[in-house]
């Protein structure tokens, strides 16, 4: 599916305004970083007992992960969709900034080059 025709879908599910005494938009993207940030827990969640605990990377476990890898995604979609940003957009400079990064694909040379990872850089 095209990403924006996901975002789009999946913005018809966002909630219109929840009961708070905060700016609508603000505490909507609270509320989805929020959320953003849970699932990817249970993402490293699975993940975890999979490795850790012997759970085994088999079918089960693809199925559950397939399930919360879609909740990571309607959070980024959600975020995108109230701070009116396209998610096609930022799959594209996330792809360039790679590209730049790592010109032939990753390598730890590359990698330990990087000024942004260097100690101490923000």
């Amino acid at each position: 599916m095209d990403a924006n025709k996901y975002q789009v879908k999946a913005a018809r599910t966002l909630i219109d305004r929840p009961d708070f005494e905060i700016p609508d938009n603000d505490i909507m993207l609270v509320w989805n970083a929020i959320g953003l940030a849970g699932e990817a827990g249970e993402v490293a969640e699975l993940v975890k007992k999979a490795v850790f605990h012997r759970h085994g990377i088999n079918g089960a476990f693809r199925e559950k992960m397939v399930k919360e890898l879609g909740d990571v995604l309607w959070y980024a979609a959600a975020m995108c969709t109230k701070l009116d940003m396209d998610l096609g957009v930022i799959m594209e400079v996330n792809i360039r900034k790679l590209e730049e990064r790592y010109p032939s694909g990753f390598s730890s040379q590359d990698s330990k080059r990087r000024v942004d990872a260097q100690e101490g850089a923000r």
